[in-house]
């Protein structure tokens, strides 16, 4: 048989760039730079998210925070890595143009408007530190639908409190409770209290894993890779702020301590799902419309 009657499998020109030996390069999308925005700089491996954006002798930058807290710049443009694939980072839309605003928790920012008047149903949380966390991640969604957050000063006098409250229909429930786990003090509490009149269908609680509410800002937040295990009997409190390396020898040490913890949390993504979660759903609970 002559070479000529074998088929040709390559064509004439095994170098030609034919679509069937040579696969293009990926194209680099167009993505708007947004505050959150979690992207890898190809160049270097750096991966993180979005702080802001800035001016750099006289180059538009893009500010970047790792897991760890480092931050970096890198020059807007291409060079940069979403989910594997290359993007060419640019400027936002004009704000005509934007999505809506959003506030800490993920809902839609109301520019302007007026906190509604006080709902009759409340949500309770344990302590000051819950308060002030769930004031800070869900502060605006409260305001705009007239729900107010009350301490409980812990949760040995919760049945009392509720009976005091006299739920109703009308006069909803949502209750935060830390270290609700099986066995728990405060999982054998919460189970009298629902067994209270009055209780089913006007009083949820619901809970976190955490024996204090610091253990639900995520750690990375913080420069922890995981938040310490305390040893029963040393105060958490203290044993967090130990494992961070801050003062922790006084009350004033330890409220100074949870402001820090505090002021890094910037969004419900700072925080635990398992807290997050619990918090959205007492919202609903308390502004569900009743027939």
């Amino acid at each position: 048989m002559s070479p000529s009657s074998f088929p040709d499998r390559y064509g004439s020109d095994v170098l030609g760039t034919t679509a069937a030996h040579h696969r293009r390069r990926p194209v680099a999308r167009d993505v708007p730079v947004a505050r959150g925005l979690v992207v890898e700089e190809a160049g270097t491996g750096f991966t993180g998210a979005v702080t802001r954006l800035e001016k750099i002798a006289g180059e538009i930058c893009v500010e970047l925070e790792d897991r760890r807290g480092i931050v970096r710049s890198f020059p807007l443009g291409p060079g940069f890595m979403i989910d594997g694939k290359p993007v060419r980072l640019v400027r936002p839309a004009p704000a005509a143009q934007r999505a809506p605003q959003r506030s800490a928790s993920g809902s839609v920012y109301v520019e302007g408007a007026r906190a509604r008047t006080a709902r009759a149903s409340r949500i309770w949380v344990e302590g000051k530190h819950d308060a002030e966390l769930v004031q800070k991640v869900w502060g605006h969604d409260l305001r705009i639908e007239g729900v107010v957050v009350e301490m409980l000063d812990g949760a040995d006098n919760l049945a009392e409190r509720v009976a005091d409250f006299a739920p109703g229909p009308r006069r909803r429930l949502g209750i935060l409770v830390d270290h609700l786990v099986p066995g728990s003090k405060e999982t054998r509490i919460a189970q009298q209290v629902m067994r209270m009149r009055g209780a089913q269908g006007n009083v949820l609680i619901l809970g976190h894993p955490y024996v204090d509410v610091w253990q639900a800002v995520k750690p990375a937040r913080v420069g922890l890779e995981a938040w310490p295990h305390v040893p029963k009997g040393t105060d958490i409190k203290v044993g967090s702020l130990a494992a961070l390396g801050w003062p922790r020898a006084s009350q004033i040490d330890i409220a100074e301590g949870w402001q820090r913890i505090l002021a890094t949390v910037r969004s419900y993504a700072d925080v635990e799902p398992t807290l997050s979660g619990r918090i959205e759903e007492l919202i609903d609970w308390v502004t569900a419309p009743q027939e």
